[in-house]
């Protein structure tokens, strides 16, 4: 359960590339938010809306543009010094995709889960770092027998249990989960996903959740942001966002899930919605409930609100 405490903050947070001359893309573009302590916060939205560029930059593999993060109390965005880089790495870390190509195949398990603790220097001698990785193995399904065994090796679902004991040695307090789930089979996905709900209990880890997967993200969230082309344009707690959408693109995507009854399935409609006619940059935040806010102009939650989504084709 999450508490009053907020762990991170992200105002105004913007992440920009530069494709050619004349072209930018704008990968985050003006998001904010804040994430309390506890809890899972997921971001959704398809390919390409801006989900990982999001958890990328607040872990500063990228340098954000514009905006303020701050984390335990603490800014880290802007410029770091050394004591706020180690302070990060210690207590945020992440999870990859593709469990394959995140690990190193030329590293032993016990090499790369201890990557963290040699580059930040906490362990004093070759036995202690070994019982770490060995303790950390364990607490995500994997044995003593693992260590000396290479990426290869391991099934897929295997492979993300040593991305995740590699981003839970360092014991930190904040995990950012990119993703982690889309590469594997179903029947692995629930244990993956079982595992880190185990975890959040017992460490009392925070998770800020990316995903596509819009019913597992039902599963497994406290809150949930939908990013739609770098920008969040709806968020709110579960029941929110999947029993009161409002927002045309949420909407959109909720409608697109596949129901698991034949018969249901065979009734579902789509909602189709023509997203050029909005225009984020004359948008604001408008708050429905004190947990619940969307994206939008005067004049569209005018019409949203009384259900008038007259470009919505059923």
């Amino acid at each position: 359960m999450s508490t009053n405490n907020v762990i991170l903050e992200v105002k105004n947070l913007k992440q920009f590339f530069r494709v050619d001359r004349k072209t930018t893309t704008r990968a985050v573009d003006d998001v904010s938010f804040k994430i309390f302590e506890g809890e899972t916060f997921s971001v959704v939205g398809e390919s390409g809306s801006g989900k990982s560029t999001l958890g990328r930059t607040l872990i500063r593999i990228y340098d954000g543009v514009a905006g303020e993060v701050e984390f335990m109390g603490k800014k880290i965005s802007g410029k770091l010094d050394k004591e706020t880089k180690h302070f990060i790495t210690t207590n945020m870390q992440m999870i990859f995709q593709d469990p394959m190509a995140s690990l190193n195949p030329r590293k032993k398990v016990l090499d790369t889960v201890a990557f963290g603790l040699d580059v930040n220097k906490l362990v004093s001698d070759p036995v202690e770092r070994k019982n770490k990785v060995i303790e950390v193995l364990k607490s995500v399904g994997l044995s003593e027998d693992h260590i000396n065994r290479f990426p290869h090796q391991f099934s897929g679902g295997q492979r993300q249990r040593i991305g995740v004991a590699r981003a839970l040695v360092l014991k930190p307090k904040f995990i950012i989960a990119d993703e982690i789930i889309s590469a594997l089979d179903v029947s692995i996905q629930a244990q993956v996903i079982n595992l880190m709900k185990k975890l959040q209990r017992e460490l009392g880890l925070t998770y800020l959740f990316i995903a596509h997967d819009l019913s597992m993200v039902r599963y497994i969230s406290d809150r949930v942001a939908v990013m739609h082309l770098g920008h969040i344009v709806e968020m709110g707690t579960v029941d929110d966002v999947y029993n009161h959408p409002m927002h045309p693109y949420t909407k959109s995507l909720l409608s697109a899930i596949p129901h698991p009854d034949p018969d249901s399935e065979k009734k579902r409609k789509r909602f189709v919605y023509d997203m050029s006619t909005i225009i984020y940059n004359d948008s604001h935040m408008v708050q429905l409930s004190d947990t619940h806010s969307i994206l939008t102009t005067d004049k569209d939650f005018e019409l949203w609100s009384k259900g008038d989504y007259s470009l919505s084709l059923k």
